[in-house]
């Protein structure tokens, strides 16, 4: 790998096999929206992966809920940093997804015994978190991914080692194949 190769990430995704753990075991993500003034905001959230898509939960009356009612297309951010167990690949993934909010009891209940057994270390622990979330002011967040950009942190240490097999690296995505060389050539740099 040359010395300025580490500006190329998009070629280290998560297999599918690490992608589902990292959002399984993921502790913590952040959850990202746009106001109605176009900013972009994100708050750290619990969250479960379920089915497919990210399961996150908060009141009727924050912000975040009108305007993803709003506009439901939100981001989701779930780095490996958040667990350390040997199960929870390194890196970080981006979902781009559509935000659907449930009020519905059958929701609510599987979603609040999910989140509350998750990393909680007794069922007592469980089940005082579960009252704390069964309040009626509570909504749950399904987001349901359309895109996934994921930074396999390991695979690029085992690159920068000479480690990494080609076959497990992924195609150069267009930030990397075509903005990179533009924003290279800009600056009077040879291309990649």
């Amino acid at each position: 790998m040359a010395a300025e190769d580490h500006e190329m990430v998009s070629i280290y995704p998560h297999s599918d096999e690490d992608r589902e753990a990292l959002m399984t075991n993921g502790r913590e993500c952040v959850l990202m929206w746009a106001t109605q003034d176009g900013w972009p905001v994100g708050v750290v959230h619990a969250y479960v992966w379920h089915q497919g898509s990210v399961w996150i939960t908060f009141a009727a009356h924050r912000h975040r809920c009108a305007a993803i009612r709003r506009d439901p297309r939100v981001s989701v951010v779930v780095s490996g940093r958040t667990n350390d167990a040997p199960e929870c690949p390194n890196g970080a993934i981006t979902v781009k997804g559509r935000g659907i909010i449930h009020e519905d009891r059958e929701t609510k209940e599987w979603f609040y015994g999910a989140l509350s057994s998750k990393g909680r270390a007794t069922e007592e622990a469980a089940e005082r978190f579960y009252k704390i979330l069964d309040s009626p002011l509570r909504v749950v967040l399904q987001v349901v991914p359309e895109k996934w950009i994921s930074y396999d942190s390991s695979k690029a240490a085992r690159d920068r080692a000479g480690e990494l097999r080609e076959e497990e690296k992924g195609p150069r995505l267009s930030s990397d194949a075509e903005r990179m060389n533009k924003e290279r050539e800009r600056r009077g740099l040879d291309p990649r």
